[in-house]
């Protein structure tokens, strides 16, 4: 190992390549209660990763030990090449942070407390107003910089909880459930904000709701129980709504049991009078032979259709049924 702690930085910044953050078998216990189970992943430069569970499936205690704010029972944390636990100043110093409840001073003005939080991110006296205007200019709180935090919907006061994230220009900004208690426009508003971070930081968003994970991340997590489930693309998630079964319909069908013969037919369902569910071997998709057989045996093959699950469809058989709304004792 060298001395130099720049060169073993460094070391790791090649290593890792763009990984920005690194989870490495996070664990934490409360008692006996383990919330969060052998956790690991990491963030890429410029991904909006979405970590979805239950309400208390553990994403909020996973967030509170990548942010600092908790310390793991076991595990590392390292956020652009710092380890949390033996360089947390440093660590810290490239992340932004946004809790569920946001941190937010009601008696304060928007611009007295985003200045508080410059301040707080050691932001020079001289750099002080820019950072300030800049933040204020991207959060779309321009025009509200006078008016009390208080007095400020819920829509804008999350924005300002955006902007005490991102004022002093982290690597990574962690949100967690940024959209939640807002009204249809508002997490609109929100979700475009998010969407315009990616372009200069990478965003771990926490979130139950199904759609904001479509909406806007490129990655997403599953987290359920304190284990992590699942981690792939959007577009991974996309192919699992694409379910191993089809909708056919015939004007003068086949017996079933010719149907079950066709190589990778696993079983076949009657729904209706000419009307059948087809589950097949998801490597061997029997739609050409199907046509083929169809025509050859004048079956009046009228509709032939894959079928699509939701995702909730999918989050509900990899958690086991636990729906995304669904509450456990643990954040």
């Amino acid at each position: 190992m060298n001395l130099d702690p720049a060169v073993d930085r460094l070391e790791d910044i090649l290593t890792n390549h763009s990984s920005l953050i690194q989870v490495e078998r996070l664990y934490r216990y409360y008692g006996a209660l383990c919330a969060v189970n052998d956790v690991s992943f990491t963030v890429c430069r410029g991904e909006v990763l979405g970590l979805l569970g239950p309400n208390g499936a553990g994403k909020s205690t996973t967030l509170q030990m990548i942010s600092g704010n908790l310390a793991p029972s076991a595990g590392r944390v390292s956020i652009a090449g710092y380890d949390m636990q033996t360089q947390p100043r440093a660590a810290k110093a490239q992340l932004g942070y946004l809790p569920e409840q946001p941190p937010l001073y009601p008696e304060f003005t928007v611009d007295e407390y985003l200045s508080y939080s410059a301040r707080l991110h050691r932001i020079a006296r001289r750099q002080l107003a820019a950072a300030v205007s800049r933040v204020k200019q991207r959060c779309g709180l321009s025009s509200v910089g006078r008016r009390l935090i208080a007095s400020l919907s819920k829509g804008f006061q999350q924005r300002v909880g955006i902007a005490q994230a991102i004022i002093h220009t982290p690597e990574v900004v962690i949100l967690d459930e940024p959209t939640v208690g807002l009204d249809p426009i508002q997490i609109r508003e929100i979700r475009a904000l998010i969407g315009e971070l990616a372009s200069e930081h990478s965003v771990i968003l926490s979130t139950h709701i199904l759609p904001e994970v479509q909406a806007i991340c490129n990655r997403v997590l599953i987290i359920h129980e304190g284990k992590l489930l699942l981690d792939d693309s959007i577009a991974g998630l996309r192919r699992r709504m694409q379910a191993s079964s089809l909708v056919l319909v015939f004007r003068r069908p086949p017996e079933v049991g010719v149907l079950e013969s066709l190589a990778g037919v696993m079983a076949v369902d009657q729904l209706d009078e000419g009307h059948v569910r087809l589950h097949y071997e998801p490597q061997h998709n029997p739609t050409d032979n199907i046509m083929r057989c169809a025509l050859a045996g004048d079956w009046g093959l009228s509709e032939l259709r894959p079928e699509r699950l939701s995702l909730e469809q999918v989050f509900i058989e990899i958690t086991g049924g636990q729906a995304p709304g669904g509450t456990e004792a643990v954040a």
